[in-house]
């Protein structure tokens, strides 16, 4: 299996579970009462998520960016750079969201985290779009 479909194939499979427990969470907020009595941690989780994401897809573009043929990490780099930019954006949003401090358990350390991770992947997207465009 090739990386490009081993990468279709896990987000497919994380947007299905995204869709899938939609339901299934909106069923129990309405028998709780509608009271939203979550702990504040799901927007972190998927900032962290994305963050870790836009790394991983980076540092695959950076390591092919320097190879002269078809694949020269530019499009990685640039996904790179579209996930790291929306970690970034749901880690600001959910460090916005949580009130209280860090250890409270409401989801920002989480969102710390996440905008650092964001931030790296970022510049790691940032050097392989440099290094795919300065050998091509």
């Amino acid at each position: 299996m090739s990386v490009r479909r081993l990468l279709a194939a896990t987000a497919a499979a994380l947007l299905g579970g995204f869709v899938l427990a939609a339901p299934a969470a909106a069923q129990v907020s309405i028998a709780d009462g509608g009271s939203g009595g979550g702990s504040g941690r799901a927007g972190s989780v998927v900032a962290l998520g994305l963050a870790l994401i836009g790394v991983v897809v980076g540092a695959w573009a950076l390591r092919s960016a320097g190879r002269v043929g078809t694949g020269n990490g530019q499009g990685g780099a640039f996904v790179a750079l579209g996930l790291a930019l929306l970690g970034m954006v749901v880690g600001v949003v959910a460090l916005a969201g949580s009130d209280g401090g860090v250890g409270t358990g409401n989801g920002r350390g989480g969102a710390i985290v996440a905008l650092v991770l964001a931030l790296l992947g970022m510049v790691v997207g940032g050097l392989a779009l440099a290094r795919s465009r300065r050998t091509a």
